[in-house]
């Protein structure tokens, strides 16, 4: 399996082994674009921020997944079947290995941050490195539904299955009313 760089993806579907990595992250429910979407992605932006020495602008990536009892969906129907409003997510942004939970709590104090409300839970996470299928996706999220689709038909191929959360990693920042036209998405799904 070919190894990757973590914010590395072509533009043709591919099947490589993603390094391991660290985050700070929060979980959330419910659609992508809501209110609570956007609070808790600012929220982990700006912890991440104090964690890597105030970096501008860190990388925000998002898992995805059902509720246990959902109908099981693939790859290529991620979107398509269950309802979107179901949907589990884990807000993430990558920090250095060796952060702690106690280092995560400071760097929390200290930023401030005005998305913060006692009841998130702001946790280290760590993903083991793994083999993945991935794709850039130029442009819209409401486009993503076509590229999927490619990569599903890259992993049918394969013969492999999505075998956890999807996993999208948003490499230009953005927020409710950023134009999406030029926003480059990884799309990526651990498979086995």
């Amino acid at each position: 399996m070919k190894p990757t760089e973590h914010l590395c993806a072509a533009d043709d579907p591919e099947h490589v082994r993603t390094p391991p990595v660290t985050y700070v992250s929060v979980l959330g429910g419910g659609a992508p674009g809501t209110d609570e979407f956007y609070r808790k992605k600012s929220l982990v932006t700006d912890i991440a921020r104090e964690l890597n020495d105030a970096e501008a602008s860190p990388v925000v990536e998002i898992q995805y997944w059902y509720p246990e009892g959902s109908t099981p969906v693939e790859i290529a129907d991620f979107y398509s079947v269950n309802p979107i409003p179901s949907l589990r997510y884990r807000v993430l942004s990558k920090v250095q290995a060796a952060t702690t939970q106690t280092d995560v709590d400071t760097a929390r104090t200290r930023a401030v941050s005005a998305a913060d409300r006692t009841s998130d839970e702001i946790a280290v996470f760590s993903l083991p490195e793994q083999d993945v299928v991935q794709v850039m996706h130029h442009g819209p999220f409401a486009e993503e539904y076509a590229t999927l689709e490619r990569l599903g038909n890259h992993a049918r191929g394969r013969r492999v299955r999505r075998s956890g959360p999807h996993h999208e990693i948003h490499l230009d920042a953005f927020t409710r009313t950023t134009p999406q036209d030029t926003l480059r998405t990884i799309l990526r799904d651990p498979v086995a």
